[in-house]
């Protein structure tokens, strides 16, 4: 049957990975440092002053102990202009990015200048520090860069590194967010599936039907337009147990995750098992989709109850 024409669907989406790493001397000394308005770096083995610090040096692979304070003043080596700030930025105004050489360093941090506009940016311009005025020992206890017109007043030279109730772990979260647009052939298939039925893309040339559809066939690089509603039952070629709980995750573990070949696709998805234990579930477990309340998708897939599929009906689909 010919596809329908559906309105294109969008939707923000976040993706997040956050997560926790243990610091070690070096970088426990200089995130702690931040927290005290103290800027650490580190002496290679050649005499360099490496700011930000690195626990080896990128040059010999030397393990690097030895810290040294660095001024919160310092000299712009390049820049560019960002005219237009993104969530979750340094600053929410129009702002430059620097690299900045400070005063008794000999490597350049990358951060945020706050500046009127970028007729007043020019590389060798004399900058100073920013502190956030709460400070949790993280690099955004550097709010920004500011113009500073002065030289060097702050005394620079070794440090011990030591100070009280030192930072030891620190969480990066890694995120991103986007506008997703599906297209056409997917968006047909979420439609679909609001009406709880599941529909693919038949193939015109190897004539296979792939389910989620993306709108051209993947072997032979051939557009697709033909639907073919499939399943909604299928068979379980493969699966694994998930024993970590995901955050924002409602759903107690273990739980199986699994490839479900859908009746009539050449192509298996991937599904959540419930409704038989953890321990049960198997290669050839016949299943269905089970919706809830006004859900647009599957939330899991059950047993059916049938008998279980041969492995030479399915081994294609592993």
């Amino acid at each position: 049957m010919p596809a329908q024409q559906t309105p294109a669907l969008k939707a923000p989406l976040t993706v997040e990975f956050p997560f926790t790493r243990s610091l070690g001397p070096v970088q426990s000394a200089f995130l702690t440092g931040l927290r005290h308005r103290t800027l650490l770096g580190v002496r290679t083995i050649s005499g360099q002053v490496l700011f930000p610090p690195t626990e080896y040096d990128p040059a010999t692979a030397d393990e690097l102990r030895d810290l040294v304070e660095v001024a919160p003043t310092g000299t712009v080596t390049t820049w560019a202009w960002n005219p237009a700030p993104r969530p979750f930025q340094p600053l929410d105004t129009p702002f430059a990015w620097v690299l900045v050489k400070l005063d008794g360093a000999d490597t350049a941090v990358l951060h945020a200048l706050d500046a009127p506009g970028p007729e007043q940016l020019r590389s060798g311009m004399r900058v100073r520090v920013r502190w956030a005025q709460e400070r949790t020992g993280a690099i955004t206890d550097i709010a920004c860069f500011e113009p500073y017109e002065s030289d060097n007043d702050h005394q620079v030279g070794p440090h011990s590194g030591e100070f009280e109730d030192p930072v030891t772990l620190f969480t990066a979260p890694a995120r991103l967010d986007y506008t997703y647009t599906p297209g056409r052939a997917p968006t047909d298939y979420l439609a679909a599936l609001a009406d709880h039925r599941i529909v693919g893309e038949r193939c015109p040339s190897c004539r296979k039907v792939y389910v989620p559809p993306r709108g051209a066939c993947p072997t032979c690089g051939i557009a697709t337009a033909e639907q073919v509603e499939v399943g909604p039952r299928g068979t379980v070629t493969t699966f694994c147990i998930v024993n970590i709980k995901a955050k924002n995750l409602d759903i107690e573990v273990p739980y199986v995750y699994a490839h479900i070949a859908l009746d009539g696709a050449d192509l298996a998805l991937h599904g959540r098992i419930a409704g038989i234990p953890y321990d049960q579930v198997r290669m050839g477990l016949r299943v269905e989709p089970v919706w809830s309340g006004d859900a647009r998708y599957p939330d899991h897939y059950r047993p059916t109850g049938e008998p279980d599929a041969d492995y030479d009906a399915f081994k294609e689909l592993i």
